[in-house]
């Protein structure tokens, strides 16, 4: 199920008005047939001013300290075949066959001339890569938009380590908002393990800070599906 109120293009070139966008509780889809189509939907966000990770965040960073983190601008110039095929069988595995095509993941990797991602998080240990996330970022916003690593790893770590290591990244980088997509259902409620969240309330069209309400209208949208 996904939430979508809004559909608009905007100009993908121009940060301010992606940024806008962003505000008004849009986010960039990789639907659309040209770069700079958003939807508005339940967007999740982490407003890092004054941002401190949570003790769960901390155990979780330290049993990843061995993970790498490195950020590439798209497109990224060591793609193969090796990639897509990791995207692929993630998304399968997680979210359902047919969910992301590999050819789709190719295309965002290879294409940022009509693809939305404009970075991609690069995740290694030691000498192999183990993760990606193909993320749209600027200024002042990072969305990380669609992360997947490798299955064969069976790290319950990993996943949660990525979005820390990417969090990290932003805060270094003075960035003041790391977006997460949206949240929907029980399934994304792993997007609220951080402190300072807000999401954006579709029917006020306004952001909230309340967790709890948040955490009723997902529960309410599962039970009614």
């Amino acid at each position: 199920m996904y939430l979508k109120t809004d559909t608009k293009t905007i100009d993908f070139d121009n940060q301010e008005e992606v940024s806008k966008a962003y505000q008004e509780g849009y986010l960039l889809t990789r639907l659309g047939k040209e770069r700079g189509v958003v939807n508005q939907t339940r967007s999740i966000r982490i407003n890092l001013e004054n941002f401190e990770f949570t003790s769960e965040n901390r155990r979780v960073l330290r049993k990843t300290e061995d993970l790498e983190l490195h950020l590439y601008e798209l497109p990224y110039k060591n793609y193969s075949w090796e990639i897509h095929k990791m995207g692929k069988d993630f998304y399968d595995f997680v979210s359902g066959a047919g969910t992301m095509s590999a050819s789709k993941i190719k295309s965002m990797f290879t294409k940022p001339e009509i693809e939305n991602p404009s970075y991609v998080f690069v995740y290694k240990k030691g000498d192999e890569v183990v993760g990606y996330c193909l993320s749209y970022i600027n200024d002042s916003i990072v969305h990380y938009s669609y992360p997947f690593y490798n299955l064969d790893l069976r790290d319950k770590n990993l996943g949660m380590g990525m979005i820390l290591k990417a969090l990290e990244s932003s805060i270094d980088n003075k960035k003041k908002y790391f977006y997460l997509g949206s949240i929907t259902t029980e399934k994304a409620k792993y997007k609220l393990q951080f402190k300072n969240l807000e999401w954006f309330d579709t029917e006020i069209k306004e952001w909230s800070s309340d967790i709890d309400d948040l955490k009723r209208i997902i529960s309410a949208n599962s039970i009614g599906h």
